[in-house]
């Protein structure tokens, strides 16, 4: 009976936590009056066209703006997969003057509401000439190259501080240098925070809205959650289903990336020191 009370509760929870995703996959299905007037999920009537409709709807195709976002959110992902982990295995191993208080001050980065940098961010990228030109996503990447997400950072320390310092010890006696200790034992071994470092990434930017809103202004680099903005006008007229359709088109990269890591998401989670 408990097994099956168990049971109940959690499929009541999952429905509760999904709700939002059927009701936007059934709203993509749904005519612009049916909209207005059914609040339910399942539509009445289908209206798969709103899928064509959405993809060619702005003067640009939808997909120029998919593949602008997997570039951004890729490049993001390379430079935070690199940048955190070597800062990581800096605080993790080294032993530097001054290692504790730069971690603390790192750590300290993370009460920082980050909208709090947006303006003096755009004044430096500004006077070095990155905002706008033929890339204008150089202000959105090349942050993450710095080694600028503390949260990363934390994340793969922790982890690399559960990796046995005997393993370090040996390398060097087989002749390892510090960049081979990297290279032969913590970066084999640091895998599942990378992929976690990895997942997070992706995520985060390809949702991002107000940075990319920032700094691209041109309608062809716009990025996917810019360009939804646009089915919505300055005068308040809107196509949502075709907005909804694209919506959940936008979802499946999310999803496919997060199915294809999510073994590897759950192990970095467990062994970094994030569970609960």
């Amino acid at each position: 009976m408990k097994a099956f009370l168990r049971t109940v509760v959690i499929l009541a929870l999952l429905g509760i936590i999904l709700y939002p995703l059927f009701w936007v996959l059934g709203s993509s299905f749904k005519s612009q009056p049916e909209m207005l007037s059914n609040a339910g999920v399942v539509p009445e009537v289908f209206t798969p066209g709103n899928y064509p409709n959405g993809w060619s709807h702005l003067d640009t195709s939808f997909g120029r703006f998919f593949v602008n976002s997997t570039v951004v959110s890729l490049l993001v992902v390379l430079g935070n997969a690199l940048s955190c982990l070597l800062a990581a295995f800096a605080f993790a191993r080294l032993r530097f003057r001054g290692r504790a208080t730069w971690f603390a001050i790192m750590v300290g980065t993370l009460l920082l509401p980050g909208h709090v940098l947006i303006v003096p961010q755009f004044i430096v990228f500004r006077q070095l000439d990155l905002v706008g030109g033929e890339f204008p996503y150089l202000p959105l990447i090349l942050p993450h190259f710095l080694a600028t997400e503390a949260f990363f950072v934390f994340l793969m320390v922790q982890f690399m501080r559960g990796i046995p310092r005997e393993l370090d010890e040996a390398a060097k006696i087989d002749g390892c240098s510090t960049f081979g200790v990297f290279r032969n034992v913590i970066l084999p071994l640091s895998r599942p925070a990378l992929v976690t470092t990895a997942i997070f990434s992706f995520i985060w930017t390809w949702n991002d809205f107000f940075r990319q809103l920032v700094y691209v202004s041109d309608l062809p680099k716009y990025t996917v959650p810019v360009a939804l903005r646009l089915f919505i006008d300055s005068q308040g007229q809107s196509e949502i289903g075709p907005m909804f359709a694209m919506s959940v088109l936008s979802l499946l990269p999310v999803f496919l990336f997060f199915l294809a890591f999510q073994k590897m998401l759950v192990e970095g989670i467990n062994t970094s020191g994030l569970k609960g």
